[in-house]
Order: structure tokens, then sequence, then C-alpha cells
């Protein structure tokens, strides 16, 4: 008669793994599945990982890789021949599948089989030609990384968020704020915004350029009416556009960023500017953009209850808990009246709670 095997199933590799970590000997974890000892020693001593172990997982991986037999594409050659030459038009592995498929009436291949096939060509060969048969000429998978590094380490005098004061995390304690630009569709169209994290009050400035001795400026002009114990410190990203921050030293306001790649640590502006999407969706042209329409937009949102502030408005808050500190540069901010960016880019003037301008067009 003759003699049969049958492979071992990945529920059987998980009573191996289990029976093994618990101290069972290749014998009786043989006795148990009913299989011969040397099956057993055999799987411990092929598919167990020097650091891992034997895991069922990685035992299952390893027994399919040994019985690859090559892609189709390697297989058969008529199908390699009729993807290449599609791919050398200039087609992307899926318009080449789905033509396949299309020609056939049943699916010939995938395109992820496509894409496997040109990668292993491009590790075995080491051939980066194969490459241009890709729609984008990678010649590994996934995104390319940013070259340079970070932007923070183009940052002088950069702080990191670490070393901002206790204070600020709980919110309680005004003159705490975070600044980011929001950007729309047309290139060099951007909006320098400004944000109290007590109050939610949100100010902005239209820009003509991301420079950043310009966004300094502004930056600037809109807190130096502010008196002093509400302007302590400034959250940036690590964006370029915010490396000359140290100008805002001369208003004794502290400036901090966010770790690399974590723009979510100034969670109040990036919802702030979410929320402007509303009024002013990222494809707005900002030169066909009503300078009334962006003051209401802004007005729109300090103007509107927050559940975060007991549904009292922004502005509400910013009066009552901001401007009641009583020192001398109170006198150019009266009670009552919130800051806007100067849209035509002039700086910053007192506004109505409205949001129209005091002294400017109306």
């Amino acid at each position: 008669m003759g003699r049969t095997y049958k492979q071992l199933c990945l529920e059987e590799r998980c009573e191996i793994a289990r029976l093994s970590a618990g101290g069972s000997s290749i014998r009786q974890i043989a006795a148990a599945l009913d299989r011969p000892p040397s099956t057993i020693s055999r799987e411990l001593n092929r598919n167990s990982g020097v650091q891992v172990g034997y895991k069922p997982s990685y035992a299952q991986q390893q027994m399919r890789a040994r019985r690859w037999t090559g892609s189709r594409l390697e297989r058969e050659p008529g199908l390699r021949r009729a993807v290449l030459e599609r791919l050398g038009r200039g087609w992307s592995p899926e318009q080449v599948a789905g033509r396949l498929a299309r020609e056939h009436g049943r699916r010939v291949i995938s395109y992820e089989s496509i894409y496997r096939f040109i990668y292993a060509q491009l590790t075995r060969t080491s051939d980066f030609s194969w490459r241009r048969y890709l729609p984008r000429g990678k010649s590994k998978r996934g995104r390319r990384g940013k070259r340079g590094g970070s932007p923070a380490s183009f940052i002088e005098g950069r702080v990191s968020l670490d070393q901002r004061p206790i204070e600020v995390a709980d919110r309680k304690t005004p003159g705490h704020w975070e600044a980011d630009l929001m950007m729309f569709s047309k290139y060099g169209q951007q909006i320098l915004a400004v944000h109290e994290r007590t109050s939610r009050l949100l100010l902005g400035v239209p820009l003509a350029s991301k420079l950043a001795s310009g966004v300094a400026h502004h930056l600037v002009r809109l807190f130096e009416v502010l008196p002093q114990p509400i302007r302590r410190t400034v959250t940036f990203d690590n964006g370029t556009e915010f490396a000359a921050h140290l100008s805002l030293q001369s208003l004794l306001i502290k400036t901090f960023f966010c770790d690399p790649h974590a723009p979510w640590q100034k969670g109040g502006i990036e919802n702030a500017i979410g929320r402007m999407r509303r009024f002013i969706p990222r494809n707005t042209d900002l030169e066909k953009l009503p300078t009334r329409r962006l003051r209401k937009s802004i007005a729109a949102y300090n103007n509107t209850p927050r559940k975060c502030l007991d549904f009292k408005t922004p502005t509400e808050v910013f009066a009552a808990q901001v401007l009641h500190f009583e020192c001398e540069s109170t006198s150019r901010l009266s009670p009552g009246r919130q800051c806007a960016g100067d849209d035509s880019g002039q700086g910053v003037r007192r506004v109505e709670p409205e949001g129209r301008l005091r002294g400017g067009p109306t």
C-alpha cells in the first residue's frame, strides 16, 4: 500500500504552540495530535523563529513560502509578454489587468500580482530599469520620505512643547494662543489664524506670502494691541513660515513648537480652521472673496455658542474673562469688543461684537 501524508493545518500548529509553551515533550505533543514524533520535531525545527520562537502564524507563512513556485508572470511567458507590452505603452497595472479581463471575459491576473512581479524583479536583479514599467517610476512601494529631515531643524531658537508651562494645558489661564496658516487651493493664498485657548476666540489676517518675516510682522501687529496679561505664549507647528518667531520676544511673548509631524498638539487652532472651512472652503479664491464676507465669517465663528464654553460664545468669554484685566493697555481695547485681523494687511483694529471693523469700510 502507498504511504500518504497530510500537511499540518493551522489548528494543529496552534495546538503545538500551546502544548510546547506548556512544557510538553515532543512525544506527548505527537500523541495528543495523533502524529508521528518526527513530524512534530521537524515542525518545531523548521518553523521556529530565532527571536519569536514557535508561532502558529509564522509557521504557516513559512510553509506557504516553501511551497511557492513563482508568480504567474514567471510561469507563463505569453501572459508576461502581454502584460509587459501594455505596461510599455504607459498603462498602469490596474488598466492592464482590467483590459485583459475585458478581452477574455474573466479575470486573468490581478494588478497586485503585476506590481509584485515588477518589484520582485527590482529586488532580484538590481536592474532599476524595471521601475519604468510603473506609472510613477518608483523603485519602492509606499510614500517617498521628505529629504532634509524635519523643518524643525531650520527654526532658530525653537523651544519644544514639553517646556511649555503646565498651566497652558488646562485652558483656564487666559493669554495662551495657538497659530497656524489656513491654506487654500490657489497658490500663494493663505490666512494667518490665531486662536486663544481659553475663550476659543479666533483672529484672522490674509497674507500675501508665507515669508517668515511677513508672518512675524503680522503676528506682532495682532498682539501689540492686547494687554500684557493676555499675551503670554504662542504655540506653532514646525512650518518654516514661523521661523522668525523670536520677533514676538519684543512683546514678552514666549513661543513654543509642537513635536515634528504632530500638529494635533495644537488642536484648538486645527479645530478652528476646520470649522472655518464651513464658511470659507479650501477651493475659495481669496482674491474674489469680499472683505465683508471674510469679516462676517470670522464673526460667525466667534459668535457661535460652544459646548466646551457651557454654550457661551467665544466673544462673550473673551469679553468677560479676558478683557477684565485692568491695566494701562486696556484703554486701547474696550470691554465687550473683540479683535479681528485687518484683512487689508494693515494689522489689527477694534471691532464691534458683530465683527464690523471700527474705522474701516462697512
